[in-house]
Parts: structure tokens; C-alpha cells; sequence
């Protein structure tokens, strides 16, 4: 039986009665989920789904109350893990080519209760783990060890609420996540603040630079959306398109033809310049011991590209990396990115892996080939020249 809360206890965190409903709330009594799509503004696709928490059977609904109240008490932690393990229940029904994204403070990433959620899930890709603002990052380097253990088990690390709080340019730097959910403060009224444009655009370059997505959150009229699809914004989310609802609610038709509509309108990037024009072909496979195999088999091979099992390229491996069992993550590129756009992003890696191919990828995210620094230098230098690409 679900325990009902004191009238009193509505929204005030330090009311009594709220260890009776957290404990409740821990075995996942009234705990559900809600799915919100995120759409891709090129396609007028759904591509991903965000998992709110829902508390059902309760007087008190709004979230952030409960959260609070286990903030209070020490349980954030197990509250959220609660939270996450019933996010995660649906995944196995997530549609094809689609990501879900799940909320984590990042002051619990460290918990034994977060943890256990990710063991018990396994292979998180297809995840991506958003890290909200409930509090102040004091110290980024207690954060890396889980952050890297997340990546290595495939899941992609987010940051909430960019341009307001605590997510200013040094929480994007140290992180280097690989989405960036723009603050929906900066959102609303888009389309009649010039100031607010600036920003996004500014968030937007940045995150070209670094190979992380942007998604703009909490769009709710039609000129927010038309306004952030002329700034090149691809992701997009908000009651206009859809609220959250069971699992795998669709957005209105009228809207996914009129952002297709639009796409189509604006055209498409000179194609002479584009990074489809110098891919090659490279060997796949889905491990380092594969690749060794494959090294040992065929001596002349260059490299070969590790993907998961949608095709989604991981990592580019070299003969001596692949004996060494060692493979670090790749810079993922779209076929339809500008070739300086695409060099200028590899420029933002670590001077190890600087000059690494780029991993090209379709619009759905699947491996394509390989896209060659060289190759890129030689045709941006050569543009305008008889004969060039």
C-alpha cells in the first residue's frame, strides 16, 4: 500500500512523512517514468527520448519536491538510482536508431547505489547519462573515473541546463560532453531576442569545435522552433513537439513535415565541399582482438574501425594499439558536414590523436568509412583550382 503524505508536507521538503514515501518510493511503489521525444530538426524525426520521473498515486506530484525532500535526508542517492533503474525498465523496446537519455546529479555518480544501476544494466549504449544541476561541481577530476567508466561501457555523457547556473564555458570545457541541452530560458521568446540568438549560436560553434550535439529544451511555440532551425540547431525538444508520455510517444505529423519543409527550403551545403566527397572504404569489426586477428592476417592493413552492433563506429585501431588490447574513441562525423568544419573539429583533440582519421557516419548514426586529415588539407588547399573537388 502506497502511503499518503500530510497535507502539510505538499512541496516543504523538511515536512514530516516523507521517509514513509521515499521508502515507498525506493521499493518502486508509484515510481513511473515518462518519455519526452527529442526530434531531429533536419528529418523531423524522433531520434531520442529523455525519462522523467513520475510519482503516481501521491498527492504531491511535482519531482523537484521529492528530490528536495530526499536531498534533505540524505537519500538522493537512492532515490535516484530507484529513478534510473525504472527509466531503464522500457529500454529493450526503444525504437531502432534511437537514444534515451536519463538524469544523474553528478555529486551521485560516485554512489554505491548509482553504480549498481550501471552494472546491472550492462551495455549502455544507446544511453546517454545527463548530468543536472542540483548541485556545484567542486572538483571535476572525482568526476572522471565514472565518467570514463560510463563511455567505456557505451554510454555518452550530457550537460543540462547550458547557459544558466553552473554550466558556463568551464563546466563544457572539463567535461567535454557530447550533448549540450541548451537552457531553456534561452529558449523562450528566441525568435524576439537578438541577445539570445547570439548565445546559441555561439554555444553552437562551440560545440561544432568539440563534436558534441546541441538540443535546445523547452520549445513551445512555432516561432521559437522556426527561429532555431534557421540558427542551425539540430536537436529539439518541448511541448510544441510533444509532452512526455509512455513509451514511444510520436510528435505531430503537421510539425515533422513542416521542419522537413524547412530543411528542404534552406538546401543543402555545397556538396563540393562536404566530407562524403573524400571517404574511404576501411575494414570493420566489433572488438581490438578482432582487429589484431586481422592485423596478423594482412600486414599491410593501415587501421581498422571497431563498431557496436548498429553499426555505429567506435574507435579506429592500429596494428600496435590493437596488440596492446587498447582502443581510444574516435571523432565521429557526419557524411554531410563541410570539410573545414570537419577539420577544425579534429584540431580541438588532444595532440595524440590529433591527426587520426575521422569516423563518418549517415544520419543514422551507422559507420560509413573513413575520412583522411590529409585528404581534407589537400582539397580545402586546392579549392578554386582547375581540377579540384
Amino acid at each position: 500500500m502506497i502511503p499518503t503524505a500530510p497535507a502539510s508536507s505538499a512541496g516543504d521538503a523538511a515536512a514530516p512523512g516523507w521517509d514513509a514515501l521515499l521508502d515507498a518510493v525506493a521499493r518502486g511503489d508509484g515510481l513511473c517514468a515518462a518519455y519526452q521525444p527529442i526530434v531531429d530538426t533536419t528529418r523531423g524525426s524522433v531520434v531520442g527520448f529523455e525519462a522523467l520521473a513520475r510519482f503516481e498515486g501521491f498527492a504531491e506530484k511535482n519531482p523537484e519536491a521529492w528530490f528536495s525532500a530526499a536531498r534533505a535526508r540524505g537519500r538522493s542517492a537512492e532515490l535516484e538510482a530507484a529513478a534510473l533503474r525504472t527509466a531503464l525498465r522500457a529500454r529493450g523496446s526503444l525504437p531502432a536508431n534511437c537514444f534515451l537519455t536519463v538524469n544523474v546529479s553528478p555529486d551521485l555518480l560516485s554512489s554505491a547505489d548509482v553504480r549498481r544501476v550501471w552494472r546491472e544494466a550492462g551495455d549502455l549504449g544507446g544511453l546517454v547519462v545527463e548530468l543536472t544541476e542540483q548541485t556545484e561541481i567542486e572538483s571535476y577530476l572525482t568526476l572522471e573515473p565514472d565518467l570514463e567508466q560510463l563511455r567505456a561501457a557505451g554510454a555518452l555523457i550530457a550537460v543540462d541546463d547550458a547557459g544558466a547556473g553552473y554550466a558556463g564555458l568551464r563546466h563544457l570545457l572539463a567535461l567535454r560532453p557530447s550533448m549540450i541541452k541548451i537552457d531553456r530560458e534561452l529558449i523562450r521568446n528566441v525568435d524576439q531576442d537578438e541577445a539570445k540568438r547570439a548565445l546559441i549560436e555561439m554555444l553552437g560553434t562551440f560545440a561544432s569545435r568539440v563534436d558534441a550535439w546541441i538540443l535546445a529544451e523547452g520549445v513551445e511555440r512555432v516561432e521559437e522552433l522556426d527561429t532555431l532551425v534557421t540558427l542551425g540547431v539540430p536537436l529539439v525538444q518541448g511541448y510544441l513537439l510533444a509532452r512526455p508520455g509512455p513509451p514511444w510517444v510520436e510528435i505531430d505529423g503537421n510539425l515533422a513535415h513542416r521542419l522537413a519543409a524547412t530543411h528542404a527550403r534552406r538546401g543543402p551545403t555545397p556538396h563540393a565541399h562536404l566530407v562524403r566527397d573524400i571517404v574511404e572504404p576501411a575494414t570493420t569489426t566489433s572488438s581490438t582482438a578482432q582487429a589484431a586477428a586481422l592485423f596478423a592476417q594482412d600486414p599491410g592493413l593501415r587501421s581498422v574501425v571497431i563498431v557496436d552492433a548498429n553499426a555505429r563506429p567506435l574507435a579506429v585501431v592500429e596494428p600496435q594499439a590493437a596488440a596492446l588490447d587498447v582502443a581510444e574513441a574516435g571523432l565521429r562525423i557526419n557524411l554531410d558536414t563541410p570539410i573545414a568544419e570537419a577539420l577544425a573539429r579534429a584540431m580541438t583533440r588532444p595532440t595524440s590523436t590529433r591527426f587520426e582519421p575521422l569516423l563518418t557516419t549517415d544520419n543514422a548514426g551507422r559507420f560509413t568509412g573513413l575520412a583522411r586529415l590529409e585528404r581534407m588539407i589537400t582539397v580545402l588547399a586546392t579549392v578554386g583550382q582547375p581540377g579540384s573537388v
